[in-house]
């Protein structure tokens, strides 16, 4: 049977499946039933081989479909590895011996959902497709803030100089007796910083620098990479 994709869930292409359980039979029933859904699916037997993927670059947002009880390292124990390691993946727990405390617990550290086996076909796919429209928006944001980070590591000196400055609330003209330049030139870097940072407005300028931690009246903000 073929299962429509949720309408909240990244298409195609753009998200994978992750799933852990140590019974073959179940592995092949959760990937036969989620590639049904249209969403790519790798499959392992432990953590341990989880753990083994994840060291390659990831191409895309995940979701995670993960059993609890496991030879070796447990479900809840790769989902408190996982935080600890600065990797949290959206999680949706399967078992057959789940209880109150222990679902409570892996939904405190973030897991989407913990269904029993066996699982209702929807509840589970719905829980995936809410973990991948999760991983996507998280994906995203990551994405945006390298891409805004590579803007800001792309000032140089004299730009960051003039930033700095601008940041203290001085004009054009105050800003050059600071630094020894024509009101004319801090004009030209001023432009030129507002220009690859793709910022429209002094407001928006500020929430990008805050976005990235850098602190507004650090004097380090002028020391950049490239002279100017």
């Amino acid at each position: 049977m073929n299962v429509p994709v949720p309408a909240t869930a990244p298409s195609p292409g753009q998200a994978r499946v992750l799933v852990v359980d140590d019974d073959l039979s179940m592995r092949e029933a959760l990937a036969s039933l989620i590639g049904s859904a249209g969403w790519p699916v790798e499959s392992f037997a432990s953590a341990a081989e989880l753990l083994q993927r994840l060291q390659t670059p990831q191409d895309g947002p995940a979701c995670l479909v993960l059993d609890v009880r496991m030879p070796g390292m447990t479900g809840l124990e790769l989902q408190r590895e996982l935080a600890q390691a600065g990797r949290p993946l959206p999680i949706v727990f399967l078992t057959a011996h789940g209880d109150i405390p222990m679902t409570v617990r892996a939904i405190k550290a973030g897991a989407i959902e913990f269904l029993p086996k066996p699982f209702d076909d929807e509840a589970l796919l719905g829980a995936i497709a809410q973990g991948l429209a999760e991983a996507a928006q998280a994906w995203q944001a990551q994405q945006d803030s390298r891409a805004l980070r590579a803007r800001y590591e792309s000032l140089t000196q004299r730009e960051r100089e003039v930033m700095h400055w601008l940041l203290q609330g001085l004009r054009n003209k105050q800003t050059a007796d600071r630094l020894g330049i024509s009101e004319v030139t801090v004009k030209v870097h001023r432009h030129r910083m507002m220009e690859k940072m793709a910022a429209g407005s002094l407001p928006e300028l500020i929430a990008m620098l805050d976005r990235l931690g850098v602190p507004r009246a650090d004097p380090g903000m002028s020391q950049g990479p490239n002279g100017g």
